[in-house]
């Protein structure tokens, strides 16, 4: 399987790269190392970038970096998380199916919600680029954007390739975004936590 393979399709024509999603018979280890350990590093490298050089600033105080060592540290702990968010998202996926009535074999199944997971997290990673500058407002604007768009793609992907009627399809959908929002959280407060009770930070004025 190609690395990162259907990642531009995804996001110029959704439906016709669902419709090859589903068509392909990859395993969960194909899907998921193939794109996520490398869509994660966009905003992780990026945010490293960001705050050990750029720094940000709240109001009209004095620009504040963070020293290498405690990015990256950071970093680390945020790459791990995204990693663990992408996959426990598409096991809820694959638990939900049962529920909504999705039939098929279940290697496939498998298959199927892992790469729904890995699919609608693409815009997510790709925004992670804005965070070259750690502007709030910019990052804010970025994450709404980009986090619309996989509500999209959740809602336009959900019935292609678990084959199920678009009104099942909706409710199942509906339930995947309050996964995914309550998991993007989860991921975003934990790391943080994580990193300022195991690790502080160290500042550097600017």
């Amino acid at each position: 399987m190609a690395i990162l393979e259907h990642t531009l399709g995804i996001m110029i024509h959704p439906d016709r790269e669902w419709r090859a999603i589903r068509s392909e018979r990859h395993s969960f280890i194909q899907v998921f190392v193939s794109h996520v350990p490398f869509l994660a590093l966009i905003p992780v490298i990026c945010s490293y970038i960001g705050v050990t050089q750029f720094g940000w600033s709240f109001g009209s105080g004095n620009t504040v970096k963070l020293t290498h060592m405690s990015a990256l540290s950071l970093c680390a702990i945020t790459y791990v998380s995204l990693l663990a968010g992408v996959y426990v998202l598409g096991e809820f996926i694959n638990w939900m199916s049962h529920t909504y009535g999705v039939r098929d074999d279940a290697d496939k199944r498998h298959y199927e919600g892992t790469a729904l997971a890995v699919y609608v997290t693409i815009p997510v990673f790709l925004a992670g680029i804005v965070q070259l500058y750690p502007s709030i407002y910019l990052n804010a604007a970025a994450l709404c954007l980009a986090g619309a768009y996989s509500v999209y793609l959740i809602y336009e992907g959900i019935p292609i390739l678990m084959n199920i009627p678009k009104e099942r399809a909706f409710m199942y959908a509906t339930s995947v975004v309050t996964v995914a929002i309550v998991m993007a959280v989860v991921v975003r407060v934990g790391s943080v936590l994580v990193w300022t009770l195991a690790m502080p930070p160290v500042y550097i004025d600017g």
